[in-house]
């Protein structure tokens, strides 16, 4: 966990302006057995300056410009302290905006995975390749490093993407080494923490005996602990290690069905609990879910006010808030009518933390911006965390952590490796619209854009594909959840479709294609390819769509599909996770809808990248299989295959 006292050994200090990432950076670190601190970025320099113990400093990106007048306020004797320092992002802005760097807005953003080319003569990139695969993701860039810093690398735009001081230990990176994306990483904070003459020594303790002893010393004073078990591998292992540390006559588990679980998933959610030994109350609470309201928190000029009913709104930040504050609420009822007492009670979730992460958390980070709130952070279950009344075993934890220690715990693999799927559940899979296509002032630049992009601009295999194809490309009038740039952004998706079911190399350039969109047309943080006929007018009517029972059924049906098939071929387990979504635009079909399968591949769920159709993730004939599977749903006008990484696209849509 993250401390503020600093350790009694040596140690890198990682100061957080906000990333998304920050979290990922610390655990990189201690996977590589040197012991870590987070800190505020702001923190006094002689702290760090006569700390002995203290190897080095590593920087973490964050979602501000350092051009804004509400920039992260740092001390810059940071660099002249004599520790080496490796910036990261908006730490390596830093860096040249404090040697006489320049950092402006770009007009070309780089969301995505990209190669960049690197000097390897540089401690930092000590036995890497000239040419590297990295995750990028900024509007910013650093257009002149200063008299001071050489450039040790940049991407295929040509643009900065590393600097080092020519005689200070400081180093900065425009890229995050700290994610899957960049194939490296893991070799760049070794070459790091080797620069700064780490030992390596540092073993971090038993996961399992952490987790069990947070839980006694939280529950020391004998409380009950009630625990929301969604069926996910999260929730299990969570309830699972409440039993282990309290036994069965402390723990109360309950399994809300709020409406919006998968077909038969309430079903095998009880099953799989039961087999892992829990006991478990299920409670039906469709019609608490359907008719609550919640009341959102003014944020900046914007008042506090009541929602629509949930069956009603079409708002996804609306929607997440009214069901995480609704479970709360189902809880209380539960406790009153199981006879707990609520004075000596506390509420156990299975929290990552990923989840604080994308929702802004203070416990995550301080300075981070929220993505989305998932349900189990909502402000509601914030005040309860402040007031001491939830327990979270597994906060600091990541998803493929969290399946290790299941296993460790003695669960069934086949439980542990169980698909994520969302505490909404198929509500945030739903895209809601009152009827009215969005189209704002930027749609027809945007639109111009995505068409140029697609029709080649000097890029031979996609103007081959266009011209050989009928490559077409066209906006959808609706709005999807994104993170770019370590901020949360709520844009359109652009649709790619073609006269003919694409072969294996043409799958290759079209996930070109959905790298390069969203840096050209900032407006785009998803891009999809069209099964069916070439499309080349963007849609201007959606169905008006809320979360109602009619509706719901409609993407229960598009899953249950798509999930049989993946089954038959023995896929679940081998793609990390299978969102499927319905979005309001019906194309052809009058008041009806696309679905867009969106496979993801991952091991941390902060990044990762869509299944290549015509790999061992994808074969081409499963996947025609879906396409024609769902097609032949009465409501649905296209099918659709979510081509986007993330970032810039979110895991889910909402």
């Amino acid at each position: 966990m993250a401390h503020d006292g600093a350790p009694a050994g040596e140690y890198v200090a990682i100061l957080d302006a906000g990333s998304q990432y920050g979290k990922v950076i610390d655990r990189k670190v201690r996977e590589l057995r040197v012991e870590t601190v987070i800190l505020p970025l702001d923190t006094p320099v002689e702290r760090l300056r006569n700390d002995e113990n203290l190897k080095g400093v590593i920087i973490s990106g964050g979602p501000c410009s350092v051009n804004d007048a509400s920039a992260l306020r740092y001390d810059k004797a940071l660099f002249t302290m004599g520790k080496p320092v490796f910036g990261i992002c908006y730490g390596m802005q830093m860096l040249a905006e404090t040697f006489g760097g320049e950092v402006q807005r770009g007009k070309v953003r780089e969301d995505g995975q990209d190669e960049i080319e690197m000097d390897t003569s540089s401690p930092i990139f000590a036995g890497l390749k000239p040419k590297e695969a990295v995750l990028l993701t900024h509007g910013d860039s650093i257009t002149s490093a200063g008299p001071a810093m050489k450039v040790i690398a940049r991407s295929s735009a040509n643009i900065i993407a590393g600097v080092q001081h020519s005689s200070l230990p400081l180093f900065g990176v425009q890229f995050h080494p700290e994610v899957e994306l960049t194939v490296s990483g893991k070799t760049m904070f070794y070459n790091f923490l080797h620069f700064c003459g780490c030992a390596f020594t540092f073993t971090m303790e038993d996961r399992e005996a952490v987790a069990l002893r947070l839980i006694r010393e939280r529950t020391a004073g004998g409380q009950k602990v009630l625990c929301l078990a969604s069926g996910g591998v999260d929730s299990t292992v969570c309830a699972v290690l409440l039993l282990k540390a309290l036994g069965p006559e402390r723990v109360e588990c309950i399994h809300i069905d709020h409406g919006f679980m998968r077909l038969h998933e309430s079903t095998q959610v009880v099953e799989a609990l039961q087999a892992a030994g829990v006991h478990l109350h299920l409670v039906k609470a469709q019609d608490d879910f359907a008719q609550a309201t919640t009341e959102m928190a003014a944020k900046g000029s914007r008042p506090s006010y009541t929602t629509k009913k949930l069956c009603e709104t079409t708002d996804p930040e609306e929607k997440r808030n009214i069901i995480g504050n609704t479970f709360m609420k189902v809880c209380d009822r539960v406790i009153k009518e199981l006879q707990l007492d609520v004075n000596n009670l506390l509420l156990a979730q299975g929290t990552l933390r990923p989840d604080l992460i994308e929702s802004g958390s203070k416990y995550a980070s301080a300075n981070a911006d929220a993505i989305k709130t998932h349900h189990n952070d909502t402000a509601v279950v914030r005040q309860l965390r402040d007031a001491g009344r939830i327990i979270e075993p597994l906060c600091d934890y990541h998803k493929d952590e969290v399946r290790e220690l299941g296993v460790r715990l003695g669960i069934p693999r086949h439980l542990v490796e169980r698909q994520p799927f969302p505490g909404p559940g198929l509500a945030i899979r739903t895209l809601c619209s009152d009827g009215t296509p969005f189209r704002d002032a930027a749609f027809a630049e945007t639109e111009a854009t995505v068409k140029r992009v697609c029709s080649g601009e000097g890029d031979a295999a996609v103007t081959t594909l266009a011209r050989t194809a009928g490559l077409s490309a066209c906006v959808l009038p609706v709005r999807t959840v994104g993170v770019q740039g370590d901020g949360r952004t709520y844009a359109y998706a652009a649709a790619l479709s073609m006269q003919a079911f694409p072969r294996a190399e043409q799958w290759q350039t079209l996930m070109h294609l959905a790298k390069v969109i969203p840096k050209t047309a900032h407006a785009v943080n998803r891009v999809v390819f069209m099964f069916g006929a070439a499309e080349p007018n963007s849609p201007i009517e959606v169905t008006p769509t809320c979360l109602t029972t009619d509706v719901l059924d409609k993407l229960r049906l598009a899953d249950g599909a798509v999930n049989a098939i993946l089954m038959e071929h023995e896929l679940v387990r081998v793609l990390s996770q299978v969102p499927i979504i319905l979005v309001p635009v019906g194309f052809h079909v009058k008041g009806g809808y696309s679905v867009v399968v969106r496979t993801f591949l991952t091991s941390d769920f902060m990044t990762g990248v869509p299944a290549t159709p015509g790999s061992a993730y994808m074969p081409l004939k499963v996947l025609e299989e879906i396409a024609a599977a769902v097609q032949q749903l009465d409501f649905v006008g296209r099918v659709m295959y979510d081509l986007t990484a993330k970032p810039p696209g979110t895991t889910e849509w909402e």
